[in-house]
């Protein structure tokens, strides 16, 4: 079978390499793409927001599914696009793809189902915001409704903080996503990310991860895409993950189908773990960024027979899903000055050397300049180890770092310490 992957990311490497392993797999083709990337797929020059071009791509070449990686395209509707021409493609249509696309549909719909989650109100005026803070105590949760990747959470501590944050959304700090913002109740717990595949019938797990957002060592700083994850996150234990499942993400694919907007594809849900048990932060409509590299790393079975089997409406028929027993660890290596504005162009050197190390390298932002491999965007690099537990994969991950010559480039050194922590308690 041809297959078609969308995106440039580290998502978008690891599901490749993972793709390219796939018995059933005849030819992979990707858009735009990456350096990494082309070590397992033909990159082609395919503008993905023009859809007659990709339908135009997917017929001359016979692509049998289409594997939409980042959020954009199907916010934008791509997923229509080719189920109505007849092509199967892993990722939900635009009215489903509101699970990201729009926070306040989201609060909303969980209002209506009684899923739990924080207390929100949105807005839409900023007078009408600024006055609305006086309902929520501090700190306080400031969203973007629309996409900003990843960057549209202010967790305001103080009133000021608050206000200012609710200026600079309605002052376009993020473009059109500030043009509705929620405000949301401050919760208190430690975050984890789950994974379900569903063809909008069939519901099953995928996993968990946790990430760090933040941009220094010690969760410090501004947040950002993502700077390293791990899986499994221990933390959300067999129970909280079956309670997850029955009352968050089950009720959430059954109230879309009666809505007539049926969602498939992987549901990623952000969690708060409470005192009174699991609640929703966000969802996201496709694998996150860097936690579907460390799922991809866990991952043995044949990703195409599955991504395939969920846009084909027939996931009941595989059964249950299983990761391996192993952890994996990812570090992201960034430009200098992300998540503000990245220093481009940047020598990257060593990556072979971490690869001889144990480490698999999944690239990110990254191009090449004649022969040499550049930085390309804020986060560059995805160094990924895999090992026993945590506390292995993070040894083999930060080799792997250390291999690296990038110059103009940074990490986190303390990726997985929520885990190690509790080990060294236990």
């Amino acid at each position: 079978m041809n297959v078609l992957l969308l995106g440039s990311g580290g998502r978008e490497h690891a599901l490749a390499w993972k793709l390219a392993q796939s018995p059933s797999l005849t030819k992979l083709y990707a858009a735009p793409g990456n350096p990494g990337i082309a070590q397992s797929a033909e990159l082609v020059a395919l503008d993905i927001t023009d859809h007659a071009a990709v339908l135009a791509f997917c017929k001359d070449k016979r692509i049998g599914l289409v594997v939409i990686g980042p959020e954009a395209p199907l916010v934008a509707g791509l997923g229509n696009s080719l189920r109505a021409a007849g092509i199967p493609a892993f990722g939900p249509d635009k009215d489903a793809a509101q699970l990201e696309g729009s926070k306040g549909f989201t609060k909303d719909l969980c209002a209506r189902e009684n899923i739990p989650t924080a207390g929100y109100k949105r807005f839409t005026d900023k007078q009408a915001a600024l006055s609305g803070l006086k309902a929520f105590g501090l700190p306080v949760v400031i969203k973007a409704d629309g996409l900003a990747a990843g960057k549209g959470v202010i967790i305001a501590e103080t009133s000021a903080d608050a206000d200012a944050a609710i200026e600079d959304m309605f002052d376009g700090s993020f473009g059109d996503a500030g043009a509705e913002i929620v405000i949301e109740e401050f919760l208190t717990g430690e975050e984890a990310s789950f994974f379900a595949l569903t063809d909008g019938e069939a519901v099953i797990p995928f996993g968990s991860a946790q990430d760090h957002k933040r941009v220094g060592d010690g969760d410090t700083g501004p947040n950002t895409g993502g700077m390293g994850a791990y899986s499994p996150a221990a933390i959300l234990t067999p129970e909280l993950e079956a309670q997850a499942m029955a009352e968050i993400v089950i009720p959430t694919v059954r109230a879309m189908k009666a809505a007539g907007m049926p969602y498939s594809g992987v549901l990623y849900a952000g969690l708060m773990l409470t005192a009174q048990g699991p609640k929703l932060i966000e969802y996201n409509a496709r694998f996150g960024d860097p936690e579907c590299q460390v799922l991809m790393m866990r991952f043995d079975g044949d990703l195409l027979a599955l991504l395939l089997a969920v846009a084909e409406g027939r996931l009941a028929e595989l059964g249950a899903v299983t990761l391996a027993d192993r952890a994996a660890l990812t570090v992201v290596m960034a430009a200098k000055g992300y998540p503000g504005t990245p220093e481009k162009g940047g020598a990257i050197a060593g990556i072979d050397a971490a690869e001889a190390a144990g480490a698999r390298v999944f690239h990110a932002g990254t191009r090449l300049d004649g022969d040499m491999l550049v930085a390309n965007g804020g986060r560059v690099l995805n160094v990924t180890g895999s090992g026993a537990d945590v506390a292995e994969a993070q040894a083999i991950a930060y080799r792997g770092v250390d291999a690296i010559e990038f110059p103009t480039g940074f990490c986190r050194r303390d990726i997985g310490w929520q885990e190690l922590r509790r080990r060294r308690n236990d």
